[in-house]
């Protein structure tokens, strides 16, 4: 339903209107809220928190970084007219639950727990529970105010060795909880991976919410697992999954599901009454505004002191603050997904204020980056383009430039996970010149997420240079 990275979707619905959250780890702002009115057509209206703390790794000082870390797997849930979102956090060692009554404006409260693995949130007749755990799943049961542990409530294996309904060999033990109960039944969706198969998606369900339970697996097709369940108001049922896409990441699909004998058959052909949504998860942006738009998420969290957009007006300016040895480790890089089946993005770049040994320009970002830009070596300046799939980062092709406003795209593919993009300059913003060859995208775990169009300068030699993006556009290709 949507060609982007949206993994670990946690769904409700709230009378004719659908939320969800997904991962965003290292970005800031964290955990986005999404809302539709069909399940298809998905926008951001909000974060849950601008940023968990101001450690090295989470501002990517002092060689720390917390790629592939952050804020993992959320639980969305309403009760009483109070919205939770629960989610942990590798770098926190914490497991955090937000709360407000107004999802799309907040304020947030925010509590602490101890560290859980993929927990699933569950308002249960005045009991609260936390499904979580790897293999073995586990149940903990929270004050009613889910702001704490209870003192001597539930806290056991619920199911053992999970996995085992898959297959005896095993690659990735069962994860991903998302707990239910729908007509009195308790159901629990999980995810596995059988050795030389693929990501496969479980169902248990129980009569009470320690057992026992009985298990099976509901949807083997195409790797798409890990997600829960919705209804529609008609009384429609559907299983809210993600599939490993390769560069572009972890997409969300949308499955049919009809029940039969108390269990959630997930349909494996196509049969949805669902039009094809458009994709309103990214934008251009003229920077006109005083905020930035919610499509953009920082790479960790932002150096206030050193982006601005009022100071030139129309312009997003970006300041160098600190020393970077390369792209990711710069700070103040700016970022929005990129998307399938094909998309480009372009920037018009004022780079006159730029210092020596300073890089701007237009990247796409994983661990496995690539970037088009400009680099300033004394008063000389060049057009580059860097591979950054070696350590260190190649510098494929560089023309000299004396201009001082620059054009630069990148055109992605990802049809039939071709995962290829080419990289353009021009000196007018009508006539395009590629520049080096085309580029290889590859889906990396240090990073788990899928490649994102980046704004970005940084310094290798002297803080306090600064360049300023016109405009980013966006371009479904």
């Amino acid at each position: 339903m949507v060609w982007a990275d949206v993994p670990d979707p946690s769904v409700i619905r709230v009378g004719e209107m659908y939320y969800m959250t997904s991962t965003t780890m290292h970005l800031s702002p964290g955990v986005p809220i999404m809302k539709s009115h069909d399940l298809v057509n998905w926008e951001i209206v909000n974060y849950v928190y601008d940023t968990l703390g101001e450690s090295d790794a989470q501002c990517l000082v002092d060689g720390g970084n917390e790629y592939g870390k952050g804020s993992w797997a959320s639980s969305l849930r309403l009760h009483d007219g109070v919205y939770y979102v629960v989610f942990s956090s590798q770098t926190e060692n914490r497991t955090f639950v937000f709360q407000t009554r107004d999802i799309e404006r907040g304020p947030w409260q925010t509590y602490t727990l101890p560290f859980l693995h993929d927990m699933s949130l569950l308002f249960d007749d005045g009991q609260v529970y936390l499904v979580h755990g790897s293999g073995d799943i586990r149940i903990l049961e929270l004050t009613s105010d889910a702001t704490a542990v209870k003192p001597g409530g539930l806290n056991q294996v619920i199911i053992p060795n999970s996995s085992q309904i898959a297959g005896p060999d095993i690659l990735l033990p069962a994860e991903g909880a998302h707990i239910h109960k729908v007509d009195g039944m308790y159901y629990l969706l999980l995810i596995t991976w059988p050795r030389g198969g693929m990501r496969t998606q479980l169902c248990y369900r129980a009569e009470a919410i320690t057992g026992p339970w009985e298990g099976r697996v509901v949807l083997q097709d195409a790797g798409i697992a890990q997600g829960g369940l919705v209804d529609t108001p008609d009384g429609n049922w559907y299983a809210l999954l993600f599939g490993d896409r390769g560069a572009v990441g972890r997409i969300p699909y949308l499955v049919s599901v009809r029940w039969e004998d108390k269990w959630p058959i997930l349909e494996r052909k196509a049969g949805m009454p669902l039009a094809k949504g458009s994709l309103r998860l990214v934008a251009s942006d003229e920077f006109e505004e005083p905020t930035l738009g919610l499509v953009w998420q920082w790479n960790h969290n932002p150096d206030l002191e050193n982006w601005s957009l009022t100071e030139r007006p129309g312009y997003l300016r970006l300041r160098t603050g600190q020393i970077s040895q390369d792209i990711t480790e710069a700070r103040n890089t700016l970022t929005q997904r990129t998307f399938g089946p094909r998309c480009s993005g372009t920037i018009a770049l004022d780079v006159s204020n730029m210092k020596n040994g300073d890089y701007a320009g237009l990247a796409l970002f994983q661990k496995e980056y690539g970037f088009i830009g400009v680099k300033q070596c004394g008063l000389e300046r060049s057009i580059v383009m860097v591979d950054g799939r070696t350590r260190p980062c190649l510098e494929v092709e560089t023309i000299p430039t004396s201009e001082t406003r620059l054009y630069f795209k990148i055109a992605c593919d990802f049809r039939e996970q071709r995962d290829r993009a080419h990289f353009y300059y021009s000196l007018d913003g009508q006539h395009w010149v590629s520049l080096g060859p085309p580029f290889s995208m590859s889906y990396t775990i240090p990073h788990f997420m899928g490649y994102r169009f980046a704004l970005f300068h940084f310094a290798t030699e002297t803080c306090g240079g600064f360049v300023d993006f016109d405009y980013f556009h966006l371009v479904e290709a």
